[in-house]
């Protein structure tokens, strides 16, 4: 029954829809939203994210191609239409979010390249449509997303449901891929910027520079494409582009003596107007840990407050309209100023988090350890894990245990596929019991393969990526889900549905593993063909010359006495001695 639950709980069909225009004024059939969100963080960092959502009234799947975009990007609605895509979660992400220190993030994603894909039921071969599709993508967003293929591509079975509308089952028709090694650089950031209606000219995209964003200790950047509910009753639907970015600022990195931000400190720029096109534009500033100022202050101050459910947590935000033209002041500037007055609150430790790490010693075999630490103090609840493990670590399958408190921790449910070599990775999906304040642990062995000296990369020393693991559940919560989903609902609160009011959906990531191969000595080739070719040239060439070479007997040369006289006696006529 847990995995029931979770599995319901995933389909967005089962949850209350999501309102997104009242259905008795009539409205247009795309429609455009931005919001900022920053969270001050107990260790003086700062959270900030973008969430950018287009909505629009369409149906890719018909047989009469969709021509005319106005918000929607038409690079991808080609890519949905060609494709059939039912759902696409694309996400580049540089550094490793810290849950212990900066809490749970609003939309969650693995360092490095992610992708995941939901096909339509008429795709007759999926593997060459997903192949396809990921050169496309790398194309669209200038990354090595071409280097996915089926060594690194699962098909989970239980872990990623739709996030849409749709009670999909054939898991046939998903596909699941990392790249950990993905490097995210001003390339991939130029054209997701270009996928939204105002580019980075005007609204909050303007903040979202290069040169700052990229310096900060965590950021990432997402896609995601899903059908919605159109309205509450759900008669018609919407397909919704959710372009989101989320960065955590350093205070140390960024030069500052004292705890203190600013947008203009932060992004090198202050807002000015919203986007034209956007019909709404919001800036959300978390005050939940500071309802009387006690821990900072904000200036310019707003009266404007808003309260939504974030991740099982009751929040409190100051809202800034953009829309609005008092909001920008008689300066026509807005730079939101945040001045720290107390170093005092403790943030409340996270109800799930994870760790993993390899063990063991030498090149031959190791030991996978993941570790799942549950720290609500009286409640159980299950989780889902997901491993993909490439197949250069040949799993030994039987030395997999669970152990809770020091006792054994048998799965309600085990899911595996082997891999095959040079062909697909290991799969692994188990549906574990999480005891009250406890730590679980997962282990596995493992032994390494041996490579040709083909399939090394350029720096094999280096190691290799193994992608993180990915742990889902529905997390007791303190706070009833609320299942009133109104447009006035900020973006960030609503992309995870939720069934149950007791709990709220999480989905975490494990750090990537860097496991080391058995590697030759790549320098000896060249020590090789360097004695060879001096065998060669010293014993060949010698003896090639002794054959080859023909001996003359050449007289020596007259003196300078000779040479005089035969001239004398060369002018005189006369013959030469």
């Amino acid at each position: 029954w847990p995995l029931l639950i979770i599995n319901v709980a995933f389909l967005w069909g089962t949850s209350a829809p999501e309102t997104v225009v009242p259905s008795s004024v009539p409205q247009p059939k795309d429609d455009f939203q931005e919001e900022l969100v920053i969270r001050p963080l107990h260790s003086g960092d700062i959270y900030a994210s973008f969430q950018f959502r287009t909505l629009w009234d369409t149906d890719f799947m018909r047989e009469n191609k969709v021509s005319h975009y106005r918000l929607f990007p038409k690079s991808l609605g080609q890519v949905i239409s060609k494709f059939s895509v039912r759902e696409l979660h694309i996400s580049f992400t540089q550094g490793y979010w810290r849950t212990m220190q900066w809490g749970q993030p609003f939309i969650p994603s693995p360092p490095g390249a992610e992708l995941w894909v939901w096909f339509q039921d008429s795709v007759t071969d999926v593997d060459a449509t997903w192949k396809e599709l990921t050169n496309v993508l790398s194309g669209i967003f200038c990354a090595s997303l071409n280097f996915i293929d089926s060594t690194n591509t699962v098909q989970p079975s239980a872990s990623f449901k739709p996030l849409g509308i749709g009670n999909v089952t054939d898991h046939s028709f998903l596909r699941y891929a990392t790249l950990p090694r993905e490097i995210v650089c001003t390339e991939n950031l130029t054209p997701w910027k270009k996928l939204l209606p105002c580019g980075s000219k005007a609204g909050l995209a303007v903040l979202l520079k290069s040169e700052k964003l990229f310096h900060s200790s965590f950021h990432s950047q997402a896609v995601h494409i899903r059908s919605v509910c159109q309205d509450w009753q759900c008669k018609t639907t919407s397909w919704e582009l959710r372009q989101t970015v989320n960065s955590v600022f350093d205070l140390h990195n960024s030069g500052q003596a004292k705890r203190e931000w600013s947008l203009f400190k932060m992004f090198s720029r202050t807002l000015t107007e919203a986007c034209p096109l956007a019909s709404s534009s919001k800036l959300y500033i978390d005050i939940t840990d500071n309802p009387q100022g006690e821990q900072f202050e904000l200036s310019p101050a707003t009266s404007l407050l808003s309260q939504a459910v974030v991740l099982g947590d009751r929040r409190t935000f100051s809202v800034y309209d953009l829309t609005q033209e008092t909001t920008f002041g008689s300066v026509r500037s807005l730079n939101l100023l945040i001045r720290w007055k107390s170093n005092e609150g403790e943030m409340l430790r996270p109800l799930l988090h994870a760790e993993r790490y390899v063990a063991g010693y030498g090149l031959q075999t190791g030991e996978i350890h993941t570790l799942m630490y549950n720290n609500h103090p009286y409640r159980s609840f299950p989780v889902l894990l997901l491993d993909s493990v490439p197949w250069y670590l040949r799993l030994y399958i039987h030395t997999l245990s669970v152990t809770s408190k020091g006792k054994d921790n048998k799965p309600s449910y085990i899911h595996y596929e082997p891999s095959k070599d040079r062909v697909k990775p290991h799969l692994l999906e188990m549906l574990i019991q999480l005891p009250p304040n406890s730590v679980t642990e997962v282990t596995v062995q493992f032994e390494r393969a041996l490579l040709k000296w083909t399939e090394y990369p350029p720096d094999p020393n280096h190691g290799f990526y193994v992608g993180s693991s990915v742990i889902s559940s529905l997390v007791p919560s303190t706070v009833a889900m609320d299942t009133n989903s109104t447009r006035e609902r900020p973006l960030f609160s609503s992309f995870f549905p939720c069934k149950e009011e007791s709990s709220y959906f999480v989905r975490i990531y494990t750090e990537p593993l860097l496991v080391n191969l058995p590697t030759p000595d790549f320098s000896m080739p060249y020590n090789v063909i360097c004695l060879t070719c001096t065998v060669v040239a010293v014993g060949y060439g010698s003896l090639y010359n002794l054959l080859t070479r023909s001996f003359q007997i050449e007289e020596p040369n007259p003196g300078l006495a000779k040479r005089i006289a035969n001239v004398i006696r060369k002018m005189r006529g006369v013959p030469p001695l």
